[in-house]
């Protein structure tokens, strides 16, 4: 799959997140609108998409639909989604992101051997997952995410411990959505490209458009070696 399928999936499931009719302009741009039930944010927050050149932006009333419309209309695309440059025309009070989104095709799809190492399957919500998710720290397992996962979680062990961990959640438009975790002991050593590619292969399988949502510059990294193209960006905002 080329660069341009890809998008048009990758656009049409955040046209569809944004929970009222929008569309990502095909000559660029920023198009904001008023959907207090957005998904591209928590409730209540402004939710930024940037993807190839054009940008979809939602806004929870019409009051802060005027704010921002004027802040953003001089910014250029690749700035709405940049925490520091919004914060300098918008009464921001609180930021997540941005974070990049990439996304894999069959043909674009590097896998990973495991080579000496083991990948077992468990349920996502087996408690070894738990005891993951504490050894990492609440940030990092908050990024991954791993207690939404919908699919098999595929882990590799350390000393009988499970010390990396990936899978993915099923999101609208037939999206999986990559959740990948790796105890800080064991980092540096590809096992978060092992689970990784284990986990993004049974996406593929099933017919489905991985998704890699990435903050850190490790997870981009990551995600590169897997074969994931970056198409974009993604900033939410609550205003003061």
């Amino acid at each position: 799959m080329s660069r341009e399928p890809l998008l048009v999936r990758a656009r049409g499931l955040w046209e569809g997140l944004a929970g009222v009719p929008v569309s990502f302009a095909p000559t660029g741009g920023v198009n904001v609108v008023v959907s207090p039930e957005s998904a591209l944010c928590p409730l209540g927050w402004v939710g930024v998409v940037a993807l190839s050149g054009s940008a979809i932006v939602t806004v929870p009333s019409e009051s802060a639909a005027v704010i921002v419309r004027d802040a953003l209309a001089s910014l250029p695309v690749e700035d709405v989604v940049d925490g520091v440059v919004v914060r300098e025309v918008l009464p921001v009070a609180r930021v997540l992101g941005p974070a990049t989104l990439a996304y894999a095709s069959p043909e674009g799809f590097r896998p990973v051997e495991a080579g000496a190492l083991t990948v077992e399957q468990l349920p996502s919500n087996d408690l070894e997952l738990r005891l993951l998710e504490q050894a990492a720290g609440h940030e990092d397992a908050g990024e991954a995410a791993l207690d939404e996962i919908t699919s098999p979680m595929f882990v590799v062990r350390e000393h009988g411990q499970v010390v990396a961990a990936a899978g993915y959640r099923a999101w609208p438009g037939r999206t999986a959505h990559i959740g990948v975790l790796t105890a800080p002991q064991a980092r540096g050593r590809g096992l978060a490209r092992v689970t990784g590619s284990a986990a993004v292969a049974r996406a593929l399988a099933a017919g489905l458009l991985p998704q890699w949502r990435a903050r850190p510059p490790a997870s981009r990294r990551v995600a590169a070696v897997l074969g994931f193209e970056e198409l974009g960006s993604q900033l939410s905002l609550e205003i003061a």
